[in-house]
């Protein structure tokens, strides 16, 4: 059985940083890409970034580029997402997810195979 366990989520000031992690277990399949989606009330879940196996290929979101990082370590079966200058935009859930895609190109987004449960991200101005 997958799992996948998101922490670091916390109550930060605008311009303020997080680290988010993402531990994942049970996962069999061939190397494919981890991704990070957020959800805020009201909207759609949206695809912030994705990296595939190797961290060798990475995508960003418009609004989170540059201030974002995703990284992984497959040994410790870990993804992570730092995050700094955080706006109240940034505001959300923020999801963890196996995407079925080997390469963060294309439909990594619709092609979510997992999802963890969720860490709160709350950003004040």
């Amino acid at each position: 059985q997958v799992q996948l366990v998101e922490s670091g989520g916390d109550s930060v000031q605008s311009g303020g940083s997080l680290r988010l992690s993402c531990a994942i277990s049970g996962l069999t399949s061939s190397p494919t890409c981890m991704t990070w989606f957020r959800q805020a009330p009201g909207k759609e879940r949206e695809g912030v970034s994705c990296i595939n196996w190797s961290g060798i290929n990475t995508f960003y979101e418009d609004s989170v580029t540059g201030r974002f990082t995703i990284s992984r370590d497959n040994a410790k079966n870990m993804l992570f997402l730092e995050m700094n200058n955080l706006k109240p935009e940034d505001m959300a859930m923020y999801y963890c997810a196996v995407s079925q895609e080997m390469y963060c190109s294309g439909s990594w987004r619709s092609r979510v195979a997992y999802w963890g449960q969720g860490t709160q991200v709350t950003v004040s101005s």
